[in-house]
């Protein structure tokens, strides 16, 4: 590929920090060894390593929108610090082909005593753009920014969503050549996060480059053609953006890798003939009840039994999870829910609803729920399924135990019902205009 093609390159990469346990340390650092080597000593070392990045190597081509999805402390802010020049490489190299416009942390290139007219003026000509073309632009950059007469105040004032909207404005006005985004959109509000995305659309029909962090995967799904996973400052994983997320939240939410989940609780499950791939339930997750009865262990699965931790659109599926019976539970009761991240229930079902009784469990008994159904057009984003195991009716029940966030997945529809800004969609909607007059 030629190297015009490319709007990023990065070599062997890597950032080494020096941790001192206390600040006599760092000096004795700067004079000790010195000394040492004057009296033909081998020199100690005061400080401990830490590598923010190792051996990070990847390219990124011209008009690609590539996500980088990992943990707090994984090395994502400071491979884009890296690539902005913020930051040296300890080793490795960085080379990018264009002007680049970064939206990092809060705050990054803004002096709080300056007003917000002022910022956009430093701002601008610090990324290459003359006083002529800061005039001609500044009345758009103030309208996509809209925070009103604040622009003529210190942005010491801003609240951190003005703050944002700002930097923001700046960033995607200046008409880069690649725009580097950090997690900074999660500070607005729902329109301002919605005006953000209609210009990440814009800037991949110019065909810019987007280099994008963020926790949402869902948003790296929708917008960004690949995704890199980096976890303890090196490459895990990279690929087709869904893959790259659905492999990272199998791992994120059962603490092991999507293939060894598999293996460790196939082997397990055989011996009880089950054909159901399932996996524990978190061991961080929220339960309540009485505990005579439990769920050791569910999945979320296609019609065809593939477990699933990323559903990409309206589709048959299965709710199956185990249940072991402490007690006799005459008259069983079992439910599900879907919640989305802000506790909203969003969809469910039971035995109950839909007119079916369950024959009782005996205590030390051991049974498979299974839930089938077609799960609806929904908001894109990240939910939670929640079980419910009770003993008696929808009116008068004891509750052996009830898990908020049994299993983790994600909902990502490239579908056109996603521009409606609801939680739930109409599949099936008509409508009809006629004359009144």
């Amino acid at each position: 590929m030629s190297s015009n093609d490319i709007a990023i390159r990065i070599s062997n990469l890597g950032k080494c920090y020096q941790i001192y346990d206390t600040p006599r340390d760092r000096l004795k650092q700067f004079v000790a060894p010195r000394l040492q080597r004057l009296f033909g000593q081998s020199p100690k070392q005061y400080f401990r390593e830490f590598w923010a990045l190792k051996d990070v190597s990847f390219e990124v081509k011209k008009g690609e929108t590539v996500g980088i999805i990992g943990r707090n402390g994984s090395g994502k802010s400071t491979i884009l610090q890296s690539i902005c020049g913020i930051l040296t490489p300890t080793i490795g190299k960085v080379e990018t082909n264009g002007r680049i416009s970064a939206l990092l942390e809060l705050g990054s290139g803004f002096n709080p005593e300056f007003t917000g007219r002022e910022n956009v003026y430093m701002n601008a000509a610090l990324l290459g753009l003359s006083r002529d073309e800061i005039d001609n632009r500044f009345d758009d950059i103030a309208s996509f920014a809209d925070i009103g007469e604040f622009i003529e105040q210190p942005i010491k004032t801003y609240s951190s969503g003005m703050f944002v909207r700002l930097a923001f404005a700046v960033a995607v006005t200046v008409d880069p050549d690649i725009l580097i985004v950090d997690e900074a959109l999660s500070v607005g509000d729902i329109r301002f996060q919605l005006k953000c995305h209609r210009k990440f659309e814009e800037f991949r029909e110019k065909n810019k480059t987007i280099l994008f962090v963020s926790h949402s995967t869902s948003d790296v799904v929708r917008l960004c053609n690949r995704a890199i996973w980096l976890d303890n400052g090196m490459i895990r994983k990279s690929g087709i953006s869904k893959n790259v997320v659905e492999e990272y939240h199998a791992w994120m939410v059962h603490d092991t890798g999507l293939q060894q989940a598999i293996v460790a609780m196939t082997d397990a499950l055989k011996n009880k003939g089950n054909e159901y791939d399932l996996v524990p339930v978190p061991v961080n997750a929220c339960i309540t009840g009485e505990g005579g009865a439990t769920v050791d262990a569910v999945g979320f699965f296609t019609e065809d039994n593939k477990r699933i931790t990323l559903l990409d659109g309206p589709k048959n599926v299965k709710i199956v999870f185990r249940v072991n019976a402490k007690v006799m539970i005459d008259n069983p009761y079992v439910g599900f829910h879907i919640i989305n991240i802000k506790g909203l229930r969003i969809i469910g079902s039971n035995n109950h609803v839909l007119g079916q009784e369950m024959a009782r469990i005996d205590a030390g008994d051991t049974v498979l729920v299974n839930f089938s159904f077609l799960f609806p057009e929904i908001e894109n984003g990240t939910y939670f399924v929640a079980l419910g195991v009770n003993d008696g009716t929808m009116q008068t029940h004891i509750r052996h135990q009830y898990i908020a966030d049994a299993y983790e997945f994600q909902f990502n529809s490239m579908s056109l019902l996603q521009r409606q800004a609801v939680l739930f969609k109409l599949n099936h909607c008509s409508v009809d205009v006629s004359s009144c007059c």
